[in-house]
């Protein structure tokens, strides 16, 4: 019981430590700033780029972004252990 409390307890931690993470990803001038949260929080447009570019872009970056915070929990969940859940 009291393993089962201190590993709510852990994910609790690192949900909030995701909450406050941040990651950019940055192609072609476009940039896009995404929480732990998977939450899109900034996005900056290149106004150079015609708006398929920027389009594709967009969605490459988010894309990107989306893989880094991916990344990042995993590396958090592995250090964290086995759960057994």
């Amino acid at each position: 019981m009291f393993d089962q409390l201190k590993q709510l307890k852990q994910l609790k931690e690192m949900q909030d430590q995701l909450k406050k993470e941040r990651v950019e990803a940055e192609k072609n001038g476009v940039r896009i700033i995404m929480n732990g949260k998977m939450e899109i929080e900034e996005i900056f447009l290149n106004p150079d780029l015609g708006v398929n570019q920027q389009e594709k872009a967009v969605k490459d970056c988010a894309n990107d972004a989306v893989r880094k915070v991916q990344m990042s929990l995993a590396q958090k969940m592995s250090q964290m252990g086995n759960f057994g859940l």
